[in-house]
């Protein structure tokens, strides 16, 4: 009995305040792949799973070209977050050394509109963690993520001619 107390107690008081959203191990997310193309824009995507030296992992790669009015490549996954107990993202990535974003969504959000935030991908795998408080409305980017509520991550290359190369090995709030 004292046994099942302390594992009881032991579980009340885990430190839950991050959430996996993809380990590419036992949790998984369903990911789609988006491109400019969907608003007459030339960009090419490329979204798949990769093993290479023991490890596995998602690509995200494709040529971005801003002709046609376009310039961007897109994985995202569907989520329902409904909680003030996550301070940030943290993402395992390696790339192509260049500048990639994250976008989240929240309900009731416009399909153009989204909160952004970027970061570096460099040649060797790095886990970083982008603060919620560090995103901004893509309409006015001195508005903040205010919201508690976010129903979409992502990994998004952006804004100019160039190919993307940007691997993710974990997703997950914290």
């Amino acid at each position: 009995m004292i046994r099942f107390f302390s594992i009881l107690l032991s579980l009340l008081t885990l430190n839950l305040s991050s959430m996996i959203i993809d380990n590419l191990n036992d949790v998984r997310a369903e990911w789609t792949a988006i491109s400019d193309q969907v608003m007459g824009g030339i960009s090419e995507v490329n979204f798949y799973e990769i093993e290479e030296g023991g490890e596995t992992f998602y690509r995200l790669e494709g040529n971005v070209s801003t002709e046609n009015n376009g310039g961007f490549i897109q994985s995202r996954v569907n989520i329902n977050i409904n909680s003030d107990d996550y301070e940030g993202l943290r993402i395992k990535v390696k790339g192509n050394n260049n500048e990639y974003y994250v976008h989240l969504r929240v309900p009731r959000m416009m399909p153009w509109n989204y909160y952004y935030t970027k970061f570096y991908a460099s040649e060797e795998w790095s886990v970083i963690e982008l603060p919620l408080k560090s995103f901004k409305f893509s309409r006015n980017q001195n508005i903040s993520l205010k919201s508690s509520k976010i129903n979409s991550i992502g990994l998004v290359a952006y804004g100019r001619n160039f190919y993307a190369e940007l691997d993710i090995g974990n997703i997950e709030l914290y």
